[in-house]
């Protein structure tokens, strides 16, 4: 396959899990593919596995998304190198379930400067640029819990929350420049994020409905430069997440009991 040869492609987070995944599958499609991450060594790893994939030239770039000094460094440089991307994945992100009265508040302004201002930051610099070239398309991996929050979720959920918001907002603000956003709000995902947040007893009590990063990033490529508004997945999740809005009562039920295994 190759109709994104051509394209070049930023993803946040791109060093392991869903990130990397969405990385090497653009890759396998064509396109050039940028990587940001933290760890120098895994990201070395997909620039090379996204260029055996599509044969041509990928990038990687170490940042931390939370500092906005060094991001605008590295967008220099990756500026540079490839020029105005077409499309941004905001992948980069971090979860970490406990008591909202009991969360240290150093782990609470980490969460929100990665998962929320991170992806504020290079939105921002990154999306200026697309809307003086009149195209682009800019995906923000939030979550079901930016839907549907649950016991010991509060701040991860707070986080994803601000990116729902953030990303209507801003694909409002965008459509008359030819530039697209989708939100993308997946449930439990088999990666390494469960393992950071320490929650994986939670995954194997959830393991029916956690998704594979693999389909999820194919479906996700699949979206690429069209207008689609979001993507919710697995079903069984996005309806609830409906239900919690409408019926508030059945939302509390299953917020609180069904989706509560933490």
């Amino acid at each position: 396959m190759s109709e994104l040869s051509g394209k070049t492609v930023v993803v946040t987070g791109g060093s392991s899990g869903l990130g990397k995944a969405i990385g090497l599958e653009a890759a396998r499609r064509g396109a050039t593919v940028v990587f940001l991450a933290r760890r120098a060594d895994k990201l070395a790893t997909a620039q090379a596995q996204a260029s055996a994939l599509s044969g041509k030239p990928a990038y990687a770039y170490a940042v931390d998304v939370a500092d906005p000094t060094m991001v605008a460094a590295v967008l220099t440089q990756l500026l540079q190198a490839v020029g105005t991307p077409d499309i941004l994945v905001n992948a980069a992100g971090f979860g970490h379930f406990e008591d909202a009265l009991a969360t240290p508040m150093r782990l609470v302004e980490r969460m929100v400067r990665v998962n929320v201002l991170g992806m504020m930051y290079l939105t921002q610099l990154i999306g200026r640029r697309m809307v003086q070239a009149g195209h682009g398309h800019i995906i923000n991996i939030a979550s079901m819990a930016g839907k549907m929050a649950t016991p010991k979720s509060a701040i991860y959920s707070a986080t994803k929350f601000a990116v729902v918001g953030y990303s209507n907002g801003l694909r409002l603000e965008l459509r008359p420049f030819g530039v697209k956003v989708t939100t993308v709000n997946p449930g439990p995902i088999d990666t390494a994020f469960f393992s950071v947040a320490g929650a994986m007893d939670y995954l194997r009590t959830v393991d029916l409905i956690v998704l594979e990063p693999q389909k999820l990033a194919t479906r996700i490529v699949s979206v690429f430069e069209k207008p689609v508004r979001e993507i919710n997945a697995p079903l069984v999740m996005a309806l609830a997440a409906t239900f919690y809005d409408l019926v508030p009562h059945v939302g509390d039920w299953l917020a609180g009991g069904v989706f509560n295994r933490k």
